[in-house]
């Protein structure tokens, strides 16, 4: 691709605090892999681990007065977006972002985003608010989520379905709600804290 290109481009992304495609591409010394620099986005702000993986259309958006800090070995597939303004988005380990979408938002000063290990969350997930998704736990869906807490528990592989991390799976709007260890809520429209099964009920034991 010409370099006056190429230049243009970096100082477009510069403008909006991004890395530049060189920038983006050094992560790759780190084990990172990234598909295609050009269609990826992360902010200077934002502090990246090692061995993740970053499909084409991911953007990682982080200002001054925010925090994005990511862990190792997370996937984010495409459409995969997270934007700190102001807030703190702290992701840890080996999660899955997507297939399908995932949108995670701290966009309000003191709004905070923490999200454990091992965990899923697929299929036009979206985050405000705070939230605490805890180690194993999984959102799947067009599921808007505002202030929820999903226990941290066993990744979705264990075999005992009521030892896993919280759930959250259909699609709708999930506030406020608070998912113990090994259960779920499963919705169409609006989810409701007495709506909670134990993820057994969907996945019979063995």
């Amino acid at each position: 691709m010409n370099s006056e290109i190429i230049a243009l481009v970096d100082k477009q992304r510069a403008q909006k605090n991004y890395l530049s495609i060189s920038e983006t591409m050094k992560l790759t010394e780190s084990g990172n892999t990234i598909l295609d620099p050009f269609s990826t986005l992360i902010s200077i702000f934002a502090v990246i681990g090692q061995y993740n993986i970053f499909y084409p259309n991911s953007i990682l958006s982080c200002d001054k007065n925010g925090k994005l800090n990511i862990g190792n070995g997370n996937v984010f597939y495409p459409q995969s977006l997270l934007e700190s303004r102001g807030g703190l988005i702290t992701i840890a380990d080996n999660n899955q972002f997507g297939e399908g979408g995932f949108t995670a938002k701290a966009d309000r000063p003191g709004s905070i985003i923490t999200i454990g290990s091992n965990g899923r969350y697929t299929a036009g997930t979206q985050l405000f608010g705070n939230n605490f998704l805890g180690s194993g736990s999984q959102i799947h869906g067009l599921i808007t989520v505002i202030n929820c807490d999903l226990a941290q528990g066993e990744p979705f592989t264990h075999e005992d379905p009521d030892l896993r991390g919280g759930v959250l799976k259909g699609s709708g709007s999930a506030k406020d709600l608070i998912i113990g260890v090994g259960e779920v809520v499963a919705g169409n429209g609006i989810f409701k804290q007495t709506d909670l099964k134990r993820q057994s009920f969907y996945h019979p034991k063995k």
